[in-house]
């Protein structure tokens, strides 16, 4: 009987743990499918509230997505890892926005992410096109510049966005069309229907889009052009680049090691850190901190600015006769471009901070350019090895604007003719060769320099004008962000209101396309600006939130990329009271 009893008590125990063991699992299961959506339905409704209008109806038309009637797009992300983007379609808006919201809350219940960005794309054109056009279409464009998302069949049932087949380098460049690898891979880690083939034709579409961030804040954003996917702005004001270069700053600030070296860059479609090191670019770099200090002083930023040129002057060698040069261990070579930024940075940081601390060191750096300089021909030698010997005769023709930058800025620092004489043998040879056909940014910087200096030489005037005035085609239909362009313009600016202000003679100079390209180069910049509706679409977009990327080199963010946007904007930002009063908001659609 003690058996038997025994045997029945055993039997109820394990009934009550099975039992329990069920109802764990259920509530899990159950847990896992009711998780909180109420961010994301609360960003919904915003958005709905712009894109179900009387006006968005009228644009996208009838059946904008052919058979598949009306679609719209739902990109959800909670900052951290890449978007996931539901859709939903319908025989009229109403519908597909709320199939789109449906399947993405459904999801959401189950995944229980956190929305800090919604984006809702509508579709307002489309066209079948084969395949091969596709391909065509894709290998015809520049890097990360087909704007089009792509629908493998007609119900739009596997269809991507632009952003996200760009984002995820899905789009191949190289051969055209799509790697149907890469899409594979892509379908696979979203969860998304898959597709075992490529089909014969596909159709091509363009969306009008809204992003509502973590503030709930609702953005449209721009539904063509260069600008298409990139929030609309405006007017770009000095208030507005102010916070980009605060943003792109402290993006900066965080790349520093402890060593005072710099995280050298990231691609961000894989979050995947640059190989190697550049000098010439981390002395720069120093450059657009300082300039950005001048703005908005701030000493935990002063302390990384201290760090970052304790380990540039760590990579200073000296030769025998007490000359220093900056040097690149990794390639075993002095460049002379290095040589000018690091005397440019030091001397920036003692005009900043209102201290001599590094004349020495700039005097030293200073001597060793002149050894690397024809002072008769006003020529430079560009390269050296580590031991002082000759390597390479020409790398770039940026060196050349660099080294005369830092001779002027030198000059400024010690008042010493030698500098300014080299600096005016080497400005003499950029008027007899005609540095104008470089579009160099170095040289405009170095002429702005120099004629705070020479005010007598109005050959000095006509050349530092026309370095700008004979590319202004150029630069204003460049279709990159081309970042040093906005140096370049905003440096001769300078040249040019001091011109007017001394009351010299400007003759042959148009003002008025020059202010549009200005204008023009400073919000096509935004284009590299990573705004949350760029950035969730890439691999971590937390890491590379709101600083400044290079779009068609699979949106790199490299140190020197920041730097260059930072400069073009801090001319901008400290210049632009005067800039509206010269006229540029008047000028705003020469070029657009």
């Amino acid at each position: 009987m003690k058996r038997k009893h025994f045997f029945r008590r055993a039997a109820i125990l394990l009934l009550a743990v099975v039992a329990m063991a069920v109802v764990a699992a259920a509530m899990i299961l159950f847990g896992q499918s009711d998780k909180d959506t109420t961010l994301f339905r609360q960003k919904a409704d915003l958005l709905r509230q712009s894109v179900l209008t009387d006006w968005v109806e009228l644009e996208v038309g009838v059946n904008p997505a052919g058979s598949a009637g009306q679609v719209v797009f739902l990109s959800v992300c909670d900052g951290n890892q890449r978007a996931s983007v539901y859709s939903g379609t319908g025989e009229n808006l109403a519908i597909a926005w709320d199939t789109a919201v449906a399947h993405a809350d459904k999801a959401l219940k189950k995944s229980g992410l956190q929305p800090k960005w919604v984006k809702a794309d509508v579709v307002y054109l489309s066209e079948v096109v084969p395949m091969s056009e596709l391909k065509r279409g894709v290998v015809a464009s520049r890097q990360q510049f087909f704007r089009y998302g792509v629908a493998f069949d007609q119900n739009f049932q596997t269809a991507l966005l632009e952003a996200e087949l760009n984002g995820a380098q899905i789009y191949d460049y190289d051969n055209g069309g799509v790697s149907l690898d890469a899409l594979r891979s892509y379908l696979k880690k979203a969860k998304r229907r898959p597709l075992s083939a490529l089909p014969d034709q596909c159709t091509l579409f363009q969306c009008i889009g809204w992003l509502c961030d973590e503030n709930s804040d609702v953005y449209e954003l721009n539904a063509g052009g260069l600008d298409y996917g990139r929030r609309q702005v405006e007017v770009l004001d000095a208030d507005y680049v102010r916070e980009l270069i605060l943003n792109g700053s402290a993006f900066l600030k965080d790349q520093v090691r402890e060593d005072g070296s710099f995280i050298y860059g990231i691609y961000p479609c894989s979050d995947q850190e640059i190989e190697g090191y550049n000098i010439v670019r981390h002395a720069s770099t120093i450059w657009s901190l300082i300039c950005r200090y001048r703005l908005v002083p701030d000493e935990e930023l002063a302390e990384k600015i201290d760090q970052t040129i304790g380990y540039m002057l760590s990579q200073i060698v000296y030769d025998g006769g007490g000359r220093a040069y900056l040097y690149e261990e990794t390639a075993d070579e002095i460049k002379l471009g290095g040589c000018g930024i690091a005397v440019v940075a030091l001397t920036e940081y003692m005009d900043a901070f209102q201290n001599r601390r590094y004349e020495d060191v700039c005097t030293a750096l200073g001597n060793g350019i002149l050894t690397m300089m024809d002072q008769e021909k006003g020529t430079y030698y560009h390269v050296l090895k580590g031991d002082f010997t000759r390597k390479k005769e020409f790398r770039t023709v940026y060196y050349d604007g660099e080294a005369t930058f830092a001779l002027c800025r030198l000059y400024g620092l010690t008042g010493d003719q030698v500098w300014l004489d080299a600096a005016e043998s080497a400005v003499a040879h950029f008027i007899e060769a005609d540095y104008t056909q470089y579009k160099d940014h170095w040289v405009a910087y170095s002429m702005n320099e120099i004629t705070k200096y020479v005010t007598d030489r109005p050959d000095y005037y006509v050349f530092a004008l026309q370095n700008a005035q004979k590319n202004l085609k150029t630069i204003s239909e460049r279709d990159t962000t081309y970042h040093t362009y906005l140096e370049l313009l905003m440096s001769t600016f300078e040249i040019y209101d001091r011109m007017v202000q001394s009351g010299a003679s400007i003759s042959g100079f148009d003002l008025w396309p020059f202010l549009g390209a200005i204008y023009t180069r400073a919000n096509r910049q935004l284009n590299g600006y990573f705004y949350p509706e760029y950035a969730m679409y890439m691999e971590n977009p937390g890491r590379i939130l709101d600083t400044f990327m290079v779009r068609h080199d699979s949106y790199r963010v490299r140190i020197d990329d920041v730097q260059h946007n930072i400069g073009g904007y801090y001319l901008y930002c400290v210049n632009y009271d005067k800039l509206v009063q010269y006229g540029m908001l008047l000028c705003t659609d020469i070029f657009n």
